[in-house]
């Protein structure tokens, strides 16, 4: 049997209309109701109204409404009452009337579409279910309207910060049709940004685990998968969807005869992000007696210090920001830049459609993808003999290309950082506390069940974490709670500016890094302010970044090979303070400024990579 759709409610006055029909006479009192109905229908909402349907048996509704509509006929605030008149007729089994009532109020107010659901369900009723069908396919948009409305509002949600609603608005759009990678990839970034585990179960029937996983996308793959290859074959689905081959490559092939070679960087971070802030000194510290600095800054501007010293560092800066690929490409090849080096990778911002026109005979990516890019036109992937060991080159393209020692630049100059205390930060003076401050995305259910058997573990501690979204900490603090842990042991620390983010680190007693997608500059950070990091070692680049930093600094000690050795190792050093006051002894005695702060011998090493693999080409 067909449903019947509720009454609309209506503001205002209900308990003395209740009233007045349940009296001897009931509807009746019509004259003395009608002032009544008259201003609840004016100030109609159709949200959080209260609704008067339940007041009157249906014929006492009819007879009211009936009686009210003689006196407004068919004004545009008569709506309501010409619906509810509807659905009374419609409860007493007056449906040719249900839906001429009906259509009058859908004709009132186009967007009630409460009205055109009433219409066809009285069609329905009285036995012409093709009208029905008809009524409600004229008040559903078309599929393919639902389907691009739904991916605009995701877009629009996921750009302001509203992931869950994002989430559950790319999902409505997948089951229109699964058929989108596009829609796949951020749906899946997002549940990993709001820890909705596992990422991959979407539940959208034509999408299984295996299919979300390949459209993942570059970002989401790092933390998603340890296995270069597979990270690798996500990149590369990724690039056959969006980049298509350049027409012509521009770099002649035998490359050009400057006496100082000429270098240039490409991004769209130069300003206060995390790629800035390592590469700097880098820029600065290169020898110009043997080689000149190019910056193709994709940036807008954000006035920050750091975006002034990057762009000072630079011998020439050339703005592409409103530049076509092409356009940028063309630039690139009239300078003759001998060694492009791209900052972004596959990355926010990325503008990899200039790589694939190969605008410099050497073109390589650094720092910011860390991880494979496979683009023909790219000849090296930098890193280092820990990030990606002898025997592993095949799983990567393109082909490794390592920097003695550790593979990140780091920046040496130390700047001014603010008092901070642990009452300030809401820490327990005496608490061990260990922390993880990088994004959420790069969590992991398995990780997480170790951070909260780790508290549990160590007597007096607690977890110190960054609030990344409303919708992680809400399911990060259920999951606490269900460990059997105690609220106050997990603590949210509020985002703030990079001085403040840097010494606050202090404040806490160890690192846990994420897996498989390590910390990276934070990872750095950590250890320059005297806080020991403990990390596992992977398969991937992005595993093995903290185990890159570590056997540099002189810890190779606080590296463990898999999840179980990583808990164990973390509750060891929780449970010793002579161990944990060790680790901290050793890096307080300048281990990160004669390691991985020595900008000087990193940029040394650095342009001796490069050096080293354009002989090779």
């Amino acid at each position: 049997m067909p449903s019947v759709v509720p009454f609309l409610p209506l503001p205002g006055d209900t308990q003395t209309i209740a009233a007045a029909l349940h009296q001897p006479g009931g509807f009746t009192a019509q004259g003395d109701l009608a002032p009544h109905l008259a201003r609840a229908v004016a100030a109609l909402g159709i949200e959080g109204l209260v609704s008067i349907g339940e007041a009157a048996a249906p014929a006492q509704g009819v007879a009211l409404y009936r009686a009210w509509l003689l006196q407004h006929g068919q004004k545009g605030d008569s709506a309501a009452a010409w619906y509810n008149l509807g659905v009374a007729l419609q409860r007493m089994g007056k449906h040719a009337e249900a839906t001429a009532a009906l259509e009058t109020a859908q004709r009132l107010r186009p967007g009630l579409w409460q009205a055109g659901l009433g219409r066809g369900l009285a069609f329905e009723a009285a036995g012409a279910p093709d009208s029905a069908l008809s009524v409600w396919r004229e008040l559903l948009p078309p599929a393919e309207a639902r389907r691009q409305i739904h991916i605009q509002l995701a877009r629009l949600l996921e750009d302001r910060g509203r992931l869950g609603e994002a989430i559950e608005e790319a999902r409505a759009a997948l089951l229109i049709d699964p058929d989108q990678p596009d829609v796949i990839q951020h749906l899946v970034h997002n549940r990993q940004r709001t820890t909705t585990w596992p990422v991959t179960e979407v539940a959208v029937p034509g999408i299984s685990e295996e299919l979300a996983a390949r459209h993942a996308g570059p970002l989401a793959a790092l933390a998603l998968v340890d296995d270069p290859a597979r990270q690798a074959e996500i990149c590369a689905s990724w690039i056959g969807r969006k980049l298509p081959a350049a027409p012509q490559l521009l770099a002649p092939a035998g490359g050009y005869a400057h006496e100082r070679l000429r270098i240039g960087y490409l991004s769209s971070d130069f300003c206060r992000h995390a790629m800035s802030y390592l590469i700097a000194e880098l820029l600065e510290r290169h020898d110009r007696t043997r080689f000149e600095i190019w910056g193709y800054d994709a940036t807008r501007d954000d006035g920050s210090d750091v975006r002034a010293r990057v762009l000072a560092a630079l011998d020439h800066h050339v703005p592409i920001q409103d530049m076509t690929d092409e356009a940028a490409a063309a630039r690139i090849r009239a300078d003759e830049i001998d060694i492009l080096i791209d900052l972004n990778g596959l990355t926010k911002g990325a503008r990899p459609a200039i790589l694939r026109a190969k605008p410099a005979p050497m073109q390589v990516t650094y720092l910011g993808y860390i991880g494979p890019v496979p683009l023909p036109e790219l000849d090296y992937l930098l890193c280092d003999a820990v990030t990606v060991p002898p025997g592993a080159e095949a799983d990567y393209s393109p082909r490794p290309l390592r920097i003695a020692g550790c593979y990140q630049a780091n920046d040496g100059v130390m700047p001014q950082l603010p008092a901070v205390t642990r009452a300030e930060e809401g820490l327990p003076e005496d608490a061990v506390v260990f922390t993880c401050v990088s994004h959420h995305y790069k969590l992991t259910e398995a990780v997480w069940g170790a951070w909260c058997r780790i508290v549990a573990r160590v007597p007096g501690s607690v977890l110190w974490i960054i609030d990344d979204n409303p919708e992680s900490r809400a399911a990060l603090t259920a999951r606490w709670g269900a460990a059997g842990l105690a609220p106050e042991r997990l603590i949210f620390a509020a985002r703030t500016d990079p001085a403040r983010y840097r010494a606050r680190l202090a404040l806490a007693d160890l690192f846990l890094d994420t897996t498989p997608y390590n910390a990276g500059t934070i990872a750095s950070d950590a250890l320059r302010m005297g806080l020991p990091l403990i990390t596992t070692r992977g398969r991937a680049f992005a595993a093995r970044m903290g185990a890159s930093l570590l056997t540099a600094i002189g810890l190779p000690d606080c590296i463990a090979e898999d999840l179980a050795g990583y808990e164990d190792l973390a509750v060891a050093i929780g449970t010793d303070p002579a161990r944990l006051g060790a680790l901290k002894a050793h890096l307080a005695t300048g281990a990160w400024e004669r390691t991985l702060g020595d900008a000087e011998d990193f940029t040394r090493r650095f342009e001796a990579a490069l050096l080293a693999g354009r002989a090779a080409l």
